[in-house]
Formats: structure tokens, C-alpha cells, sequence
């Protein structure tokens, strides 16, 4: 996990995506025009939550989200998405 100075505010979460899938099951490799995009990441920073609705996932967690959830961005030669914990579907 990479040690941010990024503070999501309200009820937004930072994720750095899991890397997608380069091979299948059958050891085909995926070129990366065809990998989708991937679906699961780890949350490296929680906002404070809103009132009366705190926050659910907390740094650490994998996490499941829509495959347009989030506003990707870069730091550091890394892709990270913020988007609201709503986005988000589940912890795995």
C-alpha cells in the first residue's frame, strides 16, 4: 500500500485497482487492449463520512466496485480511483 498525503473528504474512498488479468485460465495472454477493466482494488484512504452516516470500509479493505465507478487519477506513476463508498458493492 502506498503511503498517500491525500485525505478523501465527506464520504469518498481512495482504491488502488487490483492490476487486471494478463493471462486466462488456459494460459492465453491478454493483450492490453482487450483486458477489462479491473473491478476490485484495495482502500488506501476513507474520508471522514457524512453526518449521521459513518463510513463502512476503512483502510486495507479489498473491495468490490462498479466497472465506471470512481474518477481515475495518477500519482506517483500509480492509478488510484476516488469515488463514493456508495460505488462501492461489497468487501471481499
Amino acid at each position: 500500500m502506498a503511503n498517500l498525503n491525500i485525505t478523501p473528504l465527506a464520504d469518498r474512498v481512495l482504491v488502488e485497482p487490483l492490476e487486471a488479468e494478463t493471462k486466462t485460465a488456459s494460459g492465453i495472454i491478454i493483450p492490453d487492449s482487450a483486458k477489462e477493466k479491473p473491478q476490485q482494488g484495495v482502500v488506501v484512504a476513507v474520508g471522514a463520512g457524512k453526518k449521521d452516516e459513518p463510513m463502512t470500509v476503512k483502510v486495507g479493505d479489498k473491495v468490490i466496485y462498479g466497472k465506471y465507478s470512481g474518477n481515475e487519477f495518477s500519482m506517483d506513476g500509480k492509478k488510484y480511483l476516488i469515488m463514493r463508498e456508495a460505488d462501492i458493492f461489497a468487501i471481499i
